[in-house]
């Protein structure tokens, strides 16, 4: 089988890149021989559609799944009409995130996990950098891995929508949900690589 793997570098030890349509590389990897092919991302600076073209890429490079940290409306909605499933909440490794994948510990998602323009725009997202929330942002804000874990930056309230529809707020109940999954995903690492530090 093969399947996508979004990621911050060209290899099986780069970290997944939690952001779908602007990672950097999606790492294409066989899961029986553990074979992969990396291409970079060329829409990682699109200035609109990156979700959609790069779901395309992914279907035509033949991968029937992906795993990444979001999906956006539009590449979720690509990436269904082209039989691709999408696996959301992916962190570690590219190595981990597969070897996960193959155990089915993974769970897939059948709609967009993160509202639109969530990898780009004037909020602050996520910022690539010192994982201690520091850092520039890639794409204007986007979702970013830091060499420590997340860099949180929120968008400010003020720059909500004035009538938030009923799709939003079950958006961002849905993100507040993964984010939770998240952290405990984070927490359990930290669990274990404290373990195999003490042995």
């Amino acid at each position: 089988m093969r399947i996508a793997v979004t990621a911050t570098g060209p290899d099986l030890d780069a970290q997944v890149d939690p952001r779908f349509g602007r990672c950097p590389y999606f790492i294409f990897v066989d899961t029986d021989t553990m074979e992969f092919e990396a291409v970079p991302n060329p829409y990682v600076s699109a200035m609109g559609g990156a979700g959609i073209q790069a779901a395309q890429l992914v279907a035509n490079k033949g991968a029937t799944a992906v795993l990444s940290g979001a999906f956006g409306p539009n590449a979720a909605q690509t990436l269904s009409a082209v039989g691709v499933q999408m696996y959301p909440n992916v962190m570690g490794t590219v190595r981990e995130a597969v070897e996960r994948f193959k155990r089915g510990e993974l769970q897939p998602a059948f709609q967009a996990t993160a509202p639109p323009f969530a990898g780009m725009g004037p909020g602050g997202g996520f910022g690539m950098g010192m994982g201690r929330g520091m850092g520039r942002g890639m794409g204007r804000g986007g979702w970013g891995m830091g060499r420590g874990g997340w860099g949180m930056g929120f968008t400010p309230p003020q720059q909500v929508a004035p009538q938030a529809s009923q799709q939003d707020i079950e958006a961002l109940k849905q993100q507040a949900k993964q984010l939770s999954q998240q952290l405990e995903e984070i927490r359990r690492r930290i669990e274990e690589l404290e373990k195999k530090q003490g042995e």
